[in-house]
């Protein structure tokens, strides 16, 4: 069993880094309590802190991205070790008061102050028994795709050489990606040649669902990763090899170990001794000095060997016996450390055994807490690595001695046991040896392998949580048809206001101090404005001043100051809207508007569609994940532009009306199924020459149906009777439906010579209607006339709410009080979760609607907790 122990005290000043309050409100959540009541069990030489059990719990699997059209081919991402994280972004101008939401939207779930004494960092510790973190509960393992609905292997044609052929390694790559990703060698191999031909992801689980065994976006990504991290290793190596090679220091045995490696901590490890600038090891200055002959036969042919003959007086290093026998040690010591088979059998007994990661504050008062790996939380990982870089913790992974005995005992006696008998001093050597390639070389190396390796899977876990987050959030239900007053709340400065056309055009801006005694003046000013503009629907961003903005509006509301004009309101995010005011695109866009100005703007375009408002923002900025900025910024960058580009291709664009940012996403540029179809069309005849012939529109076109299965779905139109000019309409509908009342969808197929899933597109693409919009199956935002406060929650009662943000310990809940309420992820069970959520972890996003109960409502410091009744569909 494989533990892991870290202090229970971690805190952060705003300061030093500006993330989200979702995580200091999760980083207080995995502090083990002072009056658990269960006890671990000791650890050989360390006693360790009570921990607290849950009954709970099993990680739920991912659920499958929705999937539209896309591009099929994207310039390939170049593969090559990650970037530095980039610095943490600034944080907005106003700070918002105490019991308000920030732009993150949860401001009022922590106010960290920015200087804490001692006394402050340790009262964390006393908080109420419902605040304790399980150590317990196991993490979210990863989902064994090989059990996708399908099942029925797929050969993908090959086009050209394989990815494979190029991997140089001791291990094939198909081989290795299929264990490590746990899917079938068809399917990855499959991928592999996917990819190889720079087909994009979006194109992939559209139109290539039967070759990739029906895979989410989610998932093909991860395999994306995995493969650009092993031919990232294969590249690395055959450039140590050839470095190595030129200094003249590279033979067999070293290019065996190194094409042996899988990850570049493996990598590093061996090639860490032969680095320029690096002090020379104690195994090369053996060999140097003659001695590896000496130290292969005392495995080989220990009776014949006589260390005696080797000491050469005047030579340092083997003047001596004893530098002799140390040379010799040092030797098989590296040896030991760079072979597979002896890492492997470590590893083994590691996983079998008791590991622990201490960590511990630089002052005499600090708590400890031990958990295992196989069951410590992402978030916790993430939490223990921001308190160790901010100086807070030191971390030590401990491993036990037993460890050190069975794999001593294993090595003489089994893996470097000699083949004939050896004397006495021979085997004490080899005894010495064993000990110094443990405790020098191997035993750091599983440290390092830990640390990363949990750091890794903690790391990749926080940005599949965050894509899915965008994702939702990309693909919100646009509210279309109506004149939109966008609201930036305020005090001093007042609330910025913007009118907006259903189209977006800005009518109108201006400000009003709502909250001061020119309230009743400015009333008459709003109301003038909404009579003359026909604006029936406020959006009010989720800032300072947010609650008070709202309780005016509602007050007015209630008297029908508007009338006959029916006014509702929503609350919007508007995380991220200051810093895009002050952007260069923003500047571009609304080149004579004050920056104030555009956030009111940005606020009421993110609900009329905000697909189109918030690719304009850094998706760091968005407000809908947790240690963004912790992570290597690089990797969370790739991933984070894949999905936005994913949502452009799902959801299509109208190049007339959409913004440049919005065109320039990639998704436009690198589509295939463009709307008009400009191919060179040969002139028929027997010279070389081509003109090009004039653009032709394709009803096919405007449907999710890819151009190159435009052949197929023109001889399905044949079959049924159909015209182009019926596609989206009723008519064409009905063909379809008699036609497959007549045959089944697997007969048609069969019959086009076509695959089930391709004909599949084919006919929603041509029963679709023309205004179809893939986000109308999302909810869209909730409109109110009236509030209600938190002061009027108790225990137990049932309300409705809006999930605002998902994070990995988590999901945060919008009830309509001004303070969204916790649903902790001991709640979200699969039981409560219709079957399409229950295939990942957490399974609920931005967006989805559902039924809660109240736990907890603690109004001093406006927290709430919440119990996850239902999803409401």
């Amino acid at each position: 069993k494989v533990l892991l122990s870290s202090q229970n005290v971690l805190f952060h000043p705003r300061s030093q880094n500006h993330e989200s309050d979702q995580e200091e409100v999760e980083e207080e959540e995995w502090q083990p309590k002072e009056s658990a009541p269960q006890q671990m069990k000791k650890t050989e030489g360390m006693t360790t802190k009570p921990v607290a059990k849950n009954a709970t719990k099993s990680r739920e699997p991912k659920a499958k991205a929705v999937r539209k059209p896309a591009a099929k081919r994207a310039v390939a991402p170049k593969v090559g070790l990650q970037e530095a994280p980039t610095p943490a972004m600034k944080r907005e101008e106003e700070e918002p008061a105490a019991g308000t939401l920030s732009s993150s939207g949860m401001e009022s779930w922590w106010m960290v102050k920015e200087e804490v004494s001692m006394s402050e960092l340790l009262s964390v510790k006393n908080e109420d028994p419902g605040d304790d973190f399980t150590f317990e509960e196991p993490p979210p393992k990863k989902i064994k795709l090989s059990s996708a609905p399908q099942g029925k292997p797929v050969k993908r044609q090959t086009t050209g050489c394989s990815l494979s052929s190029n991997i140089h390694m001791n291990w094939d790559l198909i081989e290795v990606l299929s264990e490590r990703m746990q899917l079938e060698r068809w399917v990855c191999a499959n991928l592999v040649q996917l990819f190889q031909e720079e087909n994009t992801i979006p194109f992939i689980v559209r139109y290539r669902k039967e070759i990739i065994n029906h895979m989410d976006a989610d998932d093909v990504r991860e395999v994306q990763l995995a493969l650009e991290e092993l031919c990232t290793v294969s590249k690395k190596c055959q450039s140590i090899c050839q470095t190595l090679k030129k200094e003249g220091v590279l033979n067999a045995g070293l290019e065996e170990a190194l094409k042996n490696c899988r990850t570049r901590d493996e990598l590093e490890h061996v090639y860490a001794p032969y680095k320029k600038g690096s002090k020379l090891s104690k195994a090369r200055r053996a060999k140097q000095l003659g001695l590896d002959p000496a130290a292969q036969a005392l495995l080989q042919t220990p009776q014949t060997l006589s260390l005696h003959s080797w000491v050469k007086p005047h030579i340092q290093g083997v003047s001596t016996l004893e530098e002799v026998a140390t040379g010799v040690e040092q030797i098989l010591a590296d040896m030991m450390a760079k072979d597979k088979e002896t890492l492997a059998y470590v590893r083994s007994l590691c996983d079998r055994n008791t590991v622990t990661i201490h960590s511990s504050l630089p002052f005499h008062l600090y708590y400890d807490f031990t958990c295992d790996v196989r069951r410590i939380q992402h978030h916790q990982i993430l939490a223990i690595n921001r308190g160790e870089n901010l100086k807070i913790l030191t971390v030590k992974v401990n491993i036990p001695d037993w460890v050190k005995s069975e794999f001593c005992r294993w090595c003489v006696n089994v893996r470097w046991r000699p083949k004939a008998y050896a004397r006495e001093d021979l085997m004490k050597i080899l005894n010495s040896a064993v000990e110094d390639s443990y405790k020098r070389l191997i035993m750091p190396l599983l440290c390092r392998s830990y640390r990363s390796s949990l750091t890794a899977a903690a790391e990749k876990e926080s940005v599949a949580m965050f894509v899915r987050n965008l994702r939702r959030r990309l693909l919100a239900c646009p509210v279309r048809g109506r004149v939109i007053m966008g609201v930036d709340p305020g005090f001093k400065h007042g609330c910025k206001l913007a009118i907006l056309s259903p189209t977006s055009q800005i009518l109108h801006t201006d400000v009003v101090y709502l909250h001061c005694a020119r309230g009743t003046r400015e009333a008459d000013k709003l109301r003038n404005l909404m009579m003359k503009y026909n604006c029936q629907t406020l959006v009010i961003g989720n800032g300072t001043a947010c609650r008070e903005t709202e309780a005016f509006f509602t007050d007015l509301i209630a008297k029908k100051f508007f009338h006959p004009l029916d006014v509702s309101y929503c609350i919007t995010n508007e995380a991220g809207a200051s810093i895009y005011s002050v952007s260069p695109e923003a500047a571009k866009e609304m080149p004579d508007l004050d920056p104030n100005l555009r956030s009111a703007v940005s606020i009421g375009r993110r609900v009329q569609d905000p697909l189109a408002e918030l690719v304009k923002i850094d998706p760091k900025h968005i407000g809908i994940g947790t240690y963004q900025h912790d992570m290597s910024q690089a990797s969370l960058k790739s991933a984070l532009g894949g999905v936005v580009e994913e949502c452009v291709s799902f959801v299509g664009v109208d190049v007339n009306m959409c913004s440049e940012t919005l065109l320039s996403s990639g998704a436009l540029a690198k589509s295939q199924n463009a709307a008009v179809s400009e191919k060179p069309v040969p002139k028929k005849g027997k010279g070389k020459t081509s003109v090009l012939a004039t653009p032709q529109l394709n009803a096919l076109d405007q449907t999710c149906i890819h151009p190159e299965s435009y052949s197929i779905a023109q001889r399905f139109l044949a079959l049924i009777e159909g015209r182009m000019e019926e596609i989206g309409q009723q008519e064409m509908k009905e063909r379809v439906e008699a036609a497959l009342r007549r045959d089944s969808l697997e007969k048609l197929a069969k019959t086009l010579d076509t695959s089930l899933e391709t004909l599949q597109l084919i006919v929603d693409g041509l029963t679709q209607p023309p205004s179809f919009d893939i986000r109308q199956n999302f909810e869209q935002a909730d409109f109110k006339q009236g509030i209600v406060s938190m002061s009027d929650l108790q225990k137990g009662v049932v309300l409705t709410g809006r999930v605002e943000n998902t994070t990995l310990f988590g999901a945060f809940v919008d009830i309509g009080v001004g303070c969204s309420g916790l649903i902790h992820k001991q709640y979200i069970t699969p039981g409560k979760l219709p079957a399409d959520l229950q295939r990942r972890s957490l399974a609920l996003g931005p967006g989805e609607r559902v039924e809660v109960r109240v736990l907890s409502v603690d109004m001093q410091r406006r927290r709430i907790g919440l119990d996850l009744i239902r999803v409401l569909r």
